[in-house]
């Protein structure tokens, strides 16, 4: 049976789309996906994350953990930062990417992606067993959390209605723990968009209310229930990677774009560094890049990718749309390093017919 967010009444009642991902029935869609994207990049619009999995890790020796657990370095953060990162195995391999919330000296918010939760979770209660150092409390918290993102220029705005939090304070990756119509949540400047917007972490059971007051504040500015789909379109406009898709347990940090937040130099050891160091110093033999097709077909999750003799081949689509914001149909490829370079000339094999592309510079979009 499929898991349901405390929000899939709310998605019934305004006709959304209901469809099985990771486990879960959530909407993919309410009014279109093209209105709903269309309202992030100039409104705003609402989405139910709430499948996301919250892991708080507390207690003595919370932070040297977690920097172990992960590539980056949470040494450098102040209390109500935030920081992306990736998760490794041993063998340097992507258990997962997730936003850490440092909410105070000893205790941290890890949020996963959805169907990694309970398998993240298992990995670091494996790391933790085979810790040397303090060991810190590490629950999964999932179950009481539900997740609300508000994302685009007006969500500022929007937002502040319901709040005493004062929002233009709250900078991009900072949180803030206040009450949302009185209502105990933590209120993160962060998002999956490419636009600015919040991620609202609040109790299961409040969820439903505060859903429904910002469809009803944001009505007139322009705010949209959106789905799965524009959740997707969005995200992939600007390159961000999706777990399964850019992302998986065999991908290293270092070969899908992901070195920014990978602190080799940092002074503590961490899960994955000698593989992911021998990797570097070798040097990657893959990448991930973006692709603009030249023709109408659209590159899909899966499909080959040729050089320019249409014989080799040399790299698979990872991701793929039709790019609502540059009516163009685009796609991100994991391809061998020698053809990474902007200009480069592609064909993705679209139903048994080569399909022209070219490599092009990343975000696709920019505001």
């Amino acid at each position: 049976m499929l898991k349901r967010t405390a929000l899939f009444e709310e998605h019934l009642n305004l006709k959304g789309k209901m469809v099985d991902f990771g486990g879960w029935e959530l909407p993919v869609q309410y009014s279109g996906v093209l209105a709903e994207h269309t309202a992030v990049r100039t409104a705003c619009g609402i989405f139910d994350v709430s499948h996301m999995g919250e892991i708080f890790v507390e207690g003595a020796g919370s932070a040297e953990f977690v920097n172990f657990l992960i590539t980056n370095d949470v040494s450098v953060l102040s209390i109500e930062q935030a920081q992306y990162s990736a998760m490794c195995n041993a063998q340097g391999g992507i258990v997962d990417d997730l936003v850490i919330y440092k909410l105070g000296h000893e205790k941290f918010l890890l949020v996963v992606n959805a169907s990694n939760t309970d398998k993240d979770f298992a990995h670091i209660q494996s790391v933790l067993a085979q810790y040397p150092g303090a060991k810190p409390k590490v629950t999964n918290q999932s179950a009481q959390y539900s997740q609300i993102a508000v994302q685009g220029p007006k969500a500022e705005a929007i937002l502040q209605g319901l709040t005493e939090t004062r929002l233009s304070e709250i900078k991009t990756y900072w949180c803030k723990e206040g009450k949302i119509l009185g209502t105990p949540a933590i209120i993160a400047r962060t998002g999956y968009t490419g636009e600015d917007g919040f991620e609202i972490y609040l109790s299961w059971s409040e969820a439903p209310k505060v859903w429904r007051a910002l469809l009803e504040t944001g009505s007139a500015e322009g705010l949209l229930p959106c789905g799965l789909g524009a959740r997707d379109t969005l995200r992939l406009e600007m390159k961000y990677a999706l777990y399964g898709h850019e992302l998986t347990d065999e991908s290293n940090p270092l070969e899908v774009g992901l070195a920014w937040v990978t602190k080799l130099q940092k002074n503590s050891d961490f899960v994955g560094k000698s593989a992911i160091s021998a990797l570097k110093q070798s040097g990657p033999k893959k990448a991930l890049v973006g692709i603009r097709s030249l023709g109408r077909g659209i590159p899909r999750q899966g499909y080959e990718v040729y050089a320019a003799d249409r014989t080799t081949r040399v790299g698979q689509v990872t991701s793929g749309t039709s790019s609502p914001s540059l009516k163009t149909p685009i796609g991100i490829v994991w391809i061998d390093k020698a053809h990474e370079a902007v200009g480069t000339k592609l064909f993705v094999k679209v139903r048994e017919e080569f399909q022209e592309s070219e490599v092009v510079k990343t975000p696709f979009y920019k505001k």
